[in-house]
């Protein structure tokens, strides 16, 4: 699968970052953040000098319960009203293999930056049909401790290990391919 060398845009409307943790044993319940806004470099001749920043606003943060929702925004986990956004900039990408890469970055979360490492496989490549730019989808997978992030309260009742789901499709804008050419 050939990936067009360029600067990317995320499509917001079609990125989910789902979270996923235990609770008490008995379930395991997950959150979406949406709203994802975020640029993807990728450099064909050498994978190693792709990047990609992602920022995801906590007013996206959505549990599918409003008045869990506001519990997870509040100060005894995410801390909204102080940290309204959490980040992810890449700081090393490496191929991992056929359509996989491996993508070291920091994670900052109500103001910790920790390490992180995603998993990734590549969807898919090519011109998108409708909008006729190069575009990219990708999956990536992670597990953070949230207790690294602030944001540990009621472990180890409620699990510290959060599993981390990413889809994303991101597409040159047509005003940067055509300056491209």
């Amino acid at each position: 699968m050939q990936i067009a060398a360029g600067t990317y845009k995320l499509d917001p409307s079609h990125t989910d970052v789902l979270v996923q943790w235990n609770h008490m044993g008995f379930s395991n319940p997950t959150a979406h953040f949406g709203n994802a806004d975020g640029t993807l470099v990728y450099d064909a001749a050498d994978v190693g000098k792709s990047s990609v920043e992602v920022t995801l606003p906590l007013s996206g943060l959505n549990s599918f319960t409003a008045k869990f929702d506001e519990h997870l925004r509040s100060a005894d986990f995410f801390d909204a009203a102080k940290f309204p956004t959490a980040t992810f900039k890449s700081t090393k990408v490496e191929a991992a293999g056929t359509n996989k890469l491996s993508v070291t970055g920091d994670l900052t979360v109500k103001g910790v930056t920790k390490p992180v490492v995603l998993d990734v496989t590549v969807n898919g490549a090519g011109e998108h049909p409708m909008m006729k730019v190069p575009s990219v989808g990708f999956d990536a997978t992670t597990t953070i401790k949230r207790s690294d992030f602030g944001i540990g309260a009621y472990a180890p009742a409620v699990s510290d290990d959060v599993k981390i789901r990413i889809t994303t499709e991101a597409s040159i804008p047509k005003a940067e391919e055509a300056a491209a050419k």
